[in-house]
């Protein structure tokens, strides 16, 4: 058996991701109040269905609570269980932090939001006629992912690995997990027929391709991309160092390279 998680980077930030903590907080906070709801109404009141988006099937009135144009954005705030809710705050919390830090925080959110609408219309394209509901905030954190990765190809991401009895936490550069997870949407998207109930893979490929483009448009003057390491590639280290005093911080070690100018203005 092979388990492996990722728990954190070392990448450290110059300020609190307020944003990202927000997003967070939106996402759990709405899957509390799913809880004490219809599902199905959620599922087809405020989740994006392909169908419907273009008009060529509508549910029953009582489902229609916003125009199918707004089910672009309530839908990446809803999920679909406590797993899916975890594994996706989990990449957030982890890969969102640095790239608030460096967009600020109001271009982040518009980077976001962006992603999010980009991912949930390449899964309606990919299955226009379809009537399965789409939810999950993976589609915007995919265009995280993106960004990251064309950002911090060399950085570090702390995965725990767990192999019947063996347990490490393990360095592993960002450019080997993220392109291995986009590998893994993509063929997976090309192999699965369209309309197909399950992991909406065309919005984890549309959601990343878009980070790595707006990524590039957005980012502030100074701001280089393909950064370079800042920890050993596949250091590993005994799970107990997980309990460190250090693990939580904002960044495992300290900055190293060049200093990224810090740049001020009304996206700030």
């Amino acid at each position: 058996m092979i388990f492996a998680v990722p728990l954190y980077d070392d990448n450290p930030t110059r300020r609190e991701p307020l944003v990202n903590y927000l997003l967070i907080g939106l996402c759990i906070g709405a899957f509390l109040w799913q809880l004490g709801q219809n599902e199905r109404a959620i599922l087809y009141g405020y989740g994006m269905i392909p169908a419907e988006l273009f008009g060529l099937w509508h549910p029953p009135r009582a489902y229609q609570v916003v125009p199918a144009w707004a089910t672009l954005v309530t839908s990446m705030f809803l999920h679909g269980g406590w797993f899916h809710l975890i594994g996706n705050m989990l990449f957030l919390w982890i890969f969102g932090n640095n790239i608030e830090d460096v967009l600020g925080r109001g271009r982040y959110l518009f980077f976001y939001l962006c992603c999010g609408i980009v991912a949930a219309l390449t899964q309606a394209f990919s299955s226009y006629g379809a009537h399965v509901p789409m939810v999950g905030a993976s589609g915007a954190i995919a265009g995280v992912l993106g960004a990251y990765l064309l950002l911090y190809p060399n950085a570090n991401v702390h995965v725990f690995v767990w192999i019947v009895i063996f347990f490490r936490i393990v360095n592993v550069p960002a450019w080997i997990l993220l392109g291995l997870w986009f590998a893994i949407q993509l063929v997976s998207g090309l192999a699965r027929a369209a309309g197909t109930p399950g992991v909406a893979f065309w919005a984890h490929v549309g959601g990343f391709v878009s980070g790595v483009i707006l990524i590039t448009l957005l980012r502030p003057t100074g701001v280089t991309l393909v950064q370079p390491p800042r920890s050993r590639v596949f250091a590993t280290v005994p799970p107990g160092a997980f309990t460190g005093r250090r693990t939580f911080q904002r960044g495992s070690v300290p900055s190293a390279g060049r200093s990224r100018r810090r740049v001020s203005g009304p996206w700030e």
